[in-house]
């Protein structure tokens, strides 16, 4: 399958990458800063352009994986292609795609990446959605090739699963970085909860995470919540946190 990936940040940079280990054929990478465009290009020995004009219009898949406020602007400008056009998207509807170009799709990895900490595809979800049932057939084909987990999941619900992940990632790892603001305010090193947060992730492997709660919320101790509370007195902010994530707990187990 020839690939035009258009975006050179990190859903594009491992995706690309997991593409090309799997024979398919990056022709070209586009990025506005033609650099990021050749760094990629050069990993995965495809054209680097930052040109929209210039894109290839004899592709079978044109992979687009920019910023959702970019997603419609680079979709206008494939209108005359014949290939399957497919954003990677969490949030973004399949019709914004379909609004431009003949043949549309979503193929949206729900995972964090970084560029340069390696990910298996075989482990991470694939979510898929298409315009028919033949462009979904291609999608399904290409996914499988990646991964072992492959969803066909309309758009509402891949809305979903996107807000879920804020809370589940996003919010999470901010979390651990006002963690670490309690610790340096302190000089203490953030490496001596590193296992407390490998441990409190591995158990929700086998179990649901409402089966694994501790901590002094869920015990209504509210000696220990108020220490907690008095410590964190000059730090406001972080004081709201604890209280409103506090209370939330206390209110899930009553």
């Amino acid at each position: 399958m020839k690939v035009v990936l258009l975006g050179s940040g990190n859903v594009a940079t491992h995706l690309a990458l997991a593409l090309k280990a799997k024979g398919e054929d990056i022709v070209q990478v586009y990025s506005p800063n033609l650099i990021n465009a050749g760094n990629l290009a050069e990993k995965v020995e495809s054209a680097a352009i930052n040109d929209l004009s210039k894109i290839d219009q004899h592709a079978d898949l044109y992979l687009i994986s920019v910023k959702d406020d970019a997603i419609e602007q680079v979709a206008a400008s494939l209108k005359q292609v014949k290939g399957l056009v497919v954003h990677t998207s969490g949030t973004t509807d399949v019709k914004l795609l379909s609004a431009h170009v003949a043949h549309s799709g979503v193929f949206y990895p729900l995972q964090t990446f970084s560029k340069n900490k390696d990910v298996d595809f075989k482990n991470i979800p694939l979510c898929i959605e298409a315009s028919d049932e033949k462009q979904l057939g291609i999608l399904k084909q290409l996914a499988n090739k990646l991964s072992e987990k492959v969803y066909e999941i309309d758009g509402d619900k891949r809305k979903v699963l996107h807000l879920a992940a804020v809370f589940a990632c996003n919010f999470t790892n901010h979390l651990y970085t006002l963690a670490n603001q309690v610790l340096s305010g302190h000089n203490l090193e953030f490496d001596i909860i590193r296992p407390l947060i490998a441990e409190t992730a591995d158990k929700i492997k086998a179990d649901l995470p409402e089966n694994v709660q501790t901590g002094p919320a869920i015990r209504h101790d509210e000696s220990t919540i108020k220490a907690h509370l008095d410590r964190l007195k000059d730090m406001p902010e972080l004081h709201n946190i604890y209280e409103t994530l506090s209370n939330s707990i206390k209110l899930t187990y009553k």
